[in-house]
């Protein structure tokens, strides 16, 4: 039987660590500022980018993986004796999913052995769903047992997450039903998440520091008892809060494995500086 490989992209958010012990190849968003172009988490990686963006006159943009880049990273690992699982970022935030659709349908051949999956999430909770999967292909699953316990890790998954502004939500049109929250004082924050693979509005909490207590117990109300429990807290340009609310969940759900990360440069392009929020797999 063939051994599977699995491919996800750059707002996985995965620690490098983990990369390389499983083997896991990460394709990298693109981020478009002025007349330059980066690949996410390789030519720039946070701590610039988040640096960058506070003197910046012009906002940068992003854009999905290649088909291109798809269909040879597919055809790379099927010449090498692979079965190949694509698992990739909500279809509702970005068209990378099409891009890897349209990429195993340029392959001379092979294309057999290629299966997608749509994580309907982002951050870690597609990290998780990607490393259940990474370490079955190690203990030798199939590509059809990789591919269903993806699916099925889909509802085991969540992201939630604190932003000083719906500004960058906004501007990239990723902002899904927290639409109706523009307009809201500054001083209220709001708890934000991912619901059917879209960005949707959860509560509005006035203090960021009372929201990340609000945004631990909420994680908690969606755990929901469920065992294991996986955890990993997300920043962007805020290590402190990162720190802190993982500290809180990992107090709270006592999780088998937790992972401090921070917002990639293509993601922190739509949640902006000051994001903070966790990821979680439960109950699988």
């Amino acid at each position: 039987m063939r051994k599977v490989a699995i491919v996800t992209d750059s707002t996985s958010t995965f620690p490098k660590d983990v990369i390389s012990k499983y083997n896991i190849t990460v394709l990298p968003q693109m981020l478009i500022w002025g007349e330059e172009t980066f690949k996410d988490g390789v030519d720039i990686q946070p701590t610039e980018f988040y640096s960058r963006l506070q003197t910046a006159k012009t906002m940068p943009t992003t854009s999905q993986v290649s088909v291109l880049t798809m269909q040879q990273t597919f055809e790379k690992l099927v010449e090498e004796g692979y079965d190949v699982l694509g698992v990739f970022v909500s279809s509702l935030l970005s068209g990378t999913q099409q891009s890897a659709f349209q990429g195993r349908d340029n392959m001379s051949k092979g294309k057999e052995h290629v299966e997608i999956v749509d994580s309907r999430a982002t951050a870690m909770a597609l990290g998780f769903n990607v490393l259940a999967c990474a370490r079955a292909a190690a203990e030798g699953a199939s590509l059809a047992d990789c591919k269903a316990l993806s699916e099925k890790a889909t509802a085991h998954t969540g992201v939630l997450f604190v932003v000083d502004t719906l500004e960058f939500l906004h501007r990239g049109g990723r902002i899904g039903g927290a639409q109706r929250l523009l307009g809201t004082a500054l001083n209220l924050k709001p708890i934000l998440g991912l619901k059917d693979g879209r960005v949707e509005a959860f509560e509005r909490v006035r203090t960021k520091g009372k929201a990340m207590d609000r945004l631990v117990e909420i994680v908690g109300e969606q755990v929901g008892g469920r065992t294991p429990v996986r955890v990993a807290s997300l920043h962007a340009k805020a290590p402190e809060d990162g720190k802190a609310v993982l500290a809180k969940v990992n107090d709270l759900l006592k999780p088998v494995e937790s992972f401090e990360t921070e917002v990639s440069p293509v993601v922190g392009t739509h949640t902006g500086p000051g994001t903070v929020g966790i990821a979680f797999m439960a109950g699988m």
